[in-house]
């Protein structure tokens, strides 16, 4: 009598692969998220840092920042994840530039940069001292 071999997996070897697929999947997802929250928060920082050169290239021709005592004088950009604003003090000699997390997982994050390029971070999710002199990108960084 001849004896057929089936050939495939057994129910060991399947449950093995995937408990090794959802170890795998355990350990990076993680940093897939960090990854991606860490490229959503450039740009906050470079709108920013766009944003005040405007900001000074306007005053240069009009030696304030902005004509009314609490508004800029340059349009404040539109972002995907973060929402722009600018406020003017001291006669419109001086601003502050901010950027808040408003969407896509940013809400807690904000930055900001006044017209003596002093930047800072004023609100960061997981960070312990803030306001930070620096804007953090990533968690555990510091100034």
């Amino acid at each position: 009598m001849q004896r057929q071999h089936n050939r495939g997996f057994t129910l060991i070897e399947l449950m093995i692969t995937v408990a090794i697929i959802a170890i795998i999947a355990a350990i990076g997802y993680p940093s897939y998220t960090s990854y991606v929250q860490r490229s959503r928060l450039v740009e906050a920082t470079g709108t920013l840092a766009v944003t005040r050169v405007r900001l000074e290239q306007y005053y240069q021709d009009n030696r304030n920042y902005g004509s009314s005592g609490s508004t800029c004088g340059v349009a404040m950009p539109t972002g995907d994840y973060f929402t722009f604003t600018c406020a003017t003090s001291n006669s419109a000699q001086q601003f502050l530039l901010t950027a808040t997390g408003s969407a896509g997982g940013m809400s807690g994050f904000a930055y900001t940069v006044d017209q003596d390029n002093a930047q800072q971070t004023t609100a960061f999710v997981g960070a312990g001292s803030l306001p930070a002199n620096c804007w953090l990108k990533r968690m555990g960084d510091t100034c």
